[in-house]
């Protein structure tokens, strides 16, 4: 069978992919594959759902410029059929709290964050201390509070964007990729574990944690590796004044949820691999000490769950690879390597890769420095300070 795009894989990514294209080109046909519709080991359920414009680079700043308001207006623009795709957008916020040798890294992305728009506010300890009267705020500098950004959840975000770009025609197949055909600059047929054949006009590669799975079949190497973190659900005995979502240049990153809260404290010294195992002694090892040092009320925490996904982490930078150019291929394109930022700018890169797809140009956000060229520059574009 023919199709102008194929998106291989059908997560949050992809299928934002695949809305964006059917919403500017409603005649274009897109097929995305998804070798398991139930999303078992899928990344986007497994995520926080944190979203934020507490970034150092431009980009990431403008794609949550765009995808934030995207998110609290989700149910109602996603809707099919008159029912809302409810996403349980909280307005909670963003704390990014930093050590004194830290501050200023600190302040100059708090000036790039303003210089954008952002709705960002300074606090000295003694502010930070006032507003959150539980938190220990000896050993800190200073912190950024972002009070307009906040979450929502994974799940119901990536069911609500392929329930809409369904309705909107693309076709979502439960296919398996097995293998790529290329010439010297396109690929040219995808064949899947079924038997079934594709040619289509783009490849996306949207396969997240599995990317570097599809590049090996147009025989390109890329430095996107599967790496496990763990989310936990965890519930305190002593009250806490309301939090919005708190992170730290160790990693620790938290959120209320529910009767509690959840978060971890993901680590780059993780072994990478598909690896989905549950270690039960991590939290008490890592997480809770983090905890327990910032609040008080901690020490008598107890978990109730931990959850394993996988991010696909970008070895090189941190970043997202995003366009052309892989193997000197001009039809096959890469979105992966999000680095645990897939879900909150699932709308930005959505709509940019339609852009690149339909346009041949970036139109609303130039991503263009976040492009396979850097890769080949051996010119990293990593975040200063922020995780």
């Amino acid at each position: 069978m023919k199709t102008d795009v194929l998106v291989i894989g059908g997560g949050a990514i992809g299928a934002s992919v695949a809305y964006y294209l059917k919403l500017q080109q409603p005649g274009c046909r897109v097929v995305v594959a998804e070798r398991d519709p139930t999303y078992e080991l899928a990344s986007t359920p497994r995520a926080s759902g944190g979203v934020r414009r507490l970034f150092a680079l431009p980009e990431n700043i403008e794609l949550s410029n765009y995808s934030i308001p995207f998110f609290s207006d989700f149910a109602e623009t996603m809707a099919v059929d008159g029912e809302k795709a409810e996403i349980g957008w909280k307005k909670g916020g963003y704390l990014f709290i930093v050590p004194p040798e830290s501050i200023d890294l600190l302040k100059l992305n708090y000036d790039t964050q303003l210089s954008l728009g952002a709705n960002v506010v300074w606090l000295d300890p003694d502010a930070l201390k006032a507003k959150f009267p539980s938190m220990n705020v000896s050993d800190l500098g200073g912190a950024v509070h972002s009070p307009d950004d906040g979450w929502i959840d994974p799940y119901s975000a990536l069911q609500g964007f392929r329930r809409k770009a369904k309705a909107l025609g693309a076709e979502f197949m439960a296919e398996d990729v097995v293998a790529l055909e290329r010439t010297a600059t396109r690929v040219v047929r995808a064949k899947m574990k079924s038997g079934l054949e594709i040619e289509p006009e783009w490849v996306v590669n949207a396969a997240g944690a599995w990317a570097k799975e599809i590049c090996a079949m147009v025989d390109v190497a890329v430095p996107i590796e599967p790496l496990r973190r763990f989310e936990h659900y965890f519930e305190v005995e002593e009250p806490i004044e309301p939090l919005p979502y708190l992170k730290d240049v160790a990693r620790l990153a938290f959120r209320p949820e529910g009767n509690g809260y959840t978060g971890g404290v993901p680590t780059l010294a993780e072994p990478r691999g598909y690896n989905f195992e549950t270690d039960y002694d991590y939290f008490e090892n890592v997480v809770w000490p983090a905890l327990a040092h910032r609040f008080p009320q901690f020490e008598k925490t107890k978990v109730k769950s931990t959850m394993p996904g996988l991010y696909d982490q970008n070895d090189f930078d941190g970043n997202v690879i995003i366009g052309p150019g892989a193997g000197g291929l001009t039809n096959f394109q890469m979105l992966a390597g999000f680095s645990g930022h897939g879900l909150m700018h699932a709308p930005g890169c959505g709509r940019a890769m339609a852009e690149l797809i339909l346009k041949g140009r970036y139109e609303t956000i130039d991503l263009s420095r976040l492009g396979w060229q850097r890769l080949l520059d051996g010119k990293p574009l990593p975040e200063r300070g922020i995780i």
